[in-house]
């Protein structure tokens, strides 16, 4: 059974990690998938040290049942997003679903310093890679899922609750991208068109894995350094998140709130792609101490508490 079938999907970002999961599992559940992002093979992102491309994860989309397509695109500059919808018009007609996912902070992350510590050059570039990027894309790729009064915009974070994410532009970039998705769902009020945040939990990404030195195929090895690991997720957990609030009849019932991969999954009911079900909050919950911010490495993720159960764009903080 294919749900998304007919369906036409833009994961911008969809290089790696979250994006490249995404995008395989709304091709798993039928979509058309276009995959855009800096990196293409021959032509890697400038600053990039990774080696992923979005050619590979268009590969992947069809290797999982859908139909993939990469467009190489900086979605920082307005000309190349417009020019991308615009063929998004002219091959499909309509766009279904739309997953703002673009980041690229990695290489100006510094974390054990304050902020005033700090080069605040690559402060103002991760707000400007991680956030503008977000309300460019959603600006020329919205009217055009207006025409058909339809369609679901995910905002891709890092967290579901109202804390401290560890360093002062990273927290800046999450918060606001949940804000994000509240006030978009407030301007479309009434369009027909539904927008969430999501996040999701520990994610064993290609650069985590990296990092610990393991692969997925020995993954669990890592949590011998770091016994949190156990607890981490493929990129895919959050992809079949996307893709079953995207099958949802009933998802508009969510609009302008943030979730996380685990809590859809004891909603929805799927799995992580090795079977499993993680579920990083149960598991903050029940190993972290209360008020007690730990970091997981000097470079990628934070460990976090929920330190008041407040949800951002509900009542309490909107």
């Amino acid at each position: 059974m294919k749900p998304l079938a007919g369906k036409i999907a833009l994961v911008a970002g969809a290089t790696r990690g979250a994006g490249r999961g995404i995008a395989c599992m709304l091709g798993e559940a039928g979509a058309t998938v276009y995959c855009s992002g800096r990196s293409t093979r021959g032509s890697l992102a400038s600053g990039s040290h990774r080696p992923e491309t979005i050619d590979e994860t268009a590969e992947m989309v069809d290797r999982y049942g859908g139909k993939g397509i990469a467009v190489k695109t900086d979605h920082s500059v307005e000309e190349e997003v417009a020019a991308l919808i615009q063929r998004i018009r002219k091959d499909a007609g309509k766009l279904d679903i739309l997953v703002n996912d673009v980041w690229g902070g990695d290489e100006l992350m510094t974390w054990g310093k304050k902020f005033w510590e700090t080069d605040l050059a690559n402060g103002f570039k991760m707000l400007r890679q991680a956030i503008d990027t977000h309300i460019i894309t959603s600006k020329y790729a919205i009217p055009l899922m207006l025409e058909n009064n339809s369609g679901l915009i995910l905002e891709i974070t890092d967290g579901d609750g109202y804390f401290y994410r560890g360093q002062l532009f990273y927290d800046l970039v999450k918060t606001s991208i949940i804000r994000l998705a509240f006030g978009t769902a407030e301007e479309l009020d009434g369009s027909g068109i539904t927008t969430v945040a999501l996040t999701p939990g520990y994610l064993r990404s290609e650069a985590m894995l990296e990092y610990k030195g393991v692969t997925e195929a020995n993954w669990k090895e890592g949590t011998k350094a770091d016994p949190n690991f156990i607890a981490s997720e493929t990129p895919y957990f959050v992809g079949r998140a996307v893709a079953a609030l995207a099958a949802d009849p009933n998802v508009a019932a969510k609009n302008g709130r943030v979730f996380s991969s685990w809590d859809l999954s004891d909603e929805y009911g799927f799995k992580d792609i090795d079977g499993n079900s993680p579920h990083w909050g149960r598991y903050v919950q029940n190993t972290i101490p209360k008020y007690k911010y730990k970091r997981c490495d000097d470079q990628f993720y934070s460990y976090w508490r929920f330190l008041s159960g407040v949800k951002i764009g509900e009542t309490e903080w909107s």
